[in-house]
């Protein structure tokens, strides 16, 4: 195997991951209503073909930066988002 697909498998790996963490966050019934349909939202962002993988990383990245921001999000809702924006950092192309 080359370097090449070496990469992009490990870029897609981490962003399954990413996946599994948002999907976790969006299906956990105490995560408040708001935050699980825009976690899903993105979640479904990530899986779309429509841009690179690094973009699509970069875009959730952000949207997640912006939800951890929010004072009404749960402490333990935060940490778990930041788990999936330290996973989507390694995504590179």
């Amino acid at each position: 195997m080359n370097a090449m697909s070496d990469k992009k498998n490990q870029n897609e790996e981490y962003l399954q991951n990413a996946i599994d963490i948002l999907n976790q966050v969006a299906t956990n019934p105490s995560t408040p209503k708001n935050i699980r349909k825009n976690i899903q939202d993105l979640a479904n962002d990530l899986k779309t073909q429509e841009h690179s993988m690094s973009v699509r990383a970069s875009n959730v990245i952000s949207l997640l930066d912006d939800i951890t921001q929010d004072p009404n999000v749960p402490s333990y809702v935060r940490v778990t988002l930041w788990q999936a924006v330290s996973t989507l950092e390694n995504i590179r192309e």
